[in-house]
């Protein structure tokens, strides 16, 4: 969620799955809302809408996975730069979810958009559960 003194307001954040469609993530931390649920193995999309108040460099998308505590994972995305306005929708590259039962499970997600100086605009969190599929895909080898 933007903070008063940013320079970025989020719209929209999603998840786009070809066996599910759009998926939207509740915005604001919504601590009640329930986890989003994923077949291990599914390629996602996220997808950002947000509106610019000022031009904004070297925008970053950071996301960051973690279970039980731990963080497992951050990647992070540069987005580039942006004049003021938009609404802007930006689609992150296709990322496949873990296969396999042992990484079953709810999952912390927390996505930032930071500018090029490393200041935070926004951020949201949400809970994304990733259930068994039998016939799911197996790893690479």
């Amino acid at each position: 969620m933007s903070g008063p003194r940013s320079a970025l307001l989020l719209l929209d954040v999603s998840l786009h799955t070809e066996e599910q469609g759009r998926l939207a993530v509740a915005l604001g931390g919504a601590v009640d809302a329930a986890p989003l649920v994923l077949g291990e193995g599914t390629v996602v999309s996220v997808g950002l809408t947000f509106r610019l108040g000022g031009e904004v460099d070297g925008l970053t998308f950071e996301e960051e996975r973690a279970r039980d505590g731990r963080v497992l994972a951050t990647t992070r995305t540069l987005l580039g730069d942006f004049r003021g306005g938009g609404p802007y929708e930006v689609w992150l590259p296709p990322q496949r979810m873990p296969v396999g039962r042992a990484h079953c499970g709810v999952y912390r997600m927390t996505g930032r958009l930071i500018d090029g100086t490393g200041r935070e605009l926004a951020r949201e969190d949400h809970d994304l559960r990733l259930v068994h599929l039998s016939g799911a895909p197996t790893a690479p080898a």
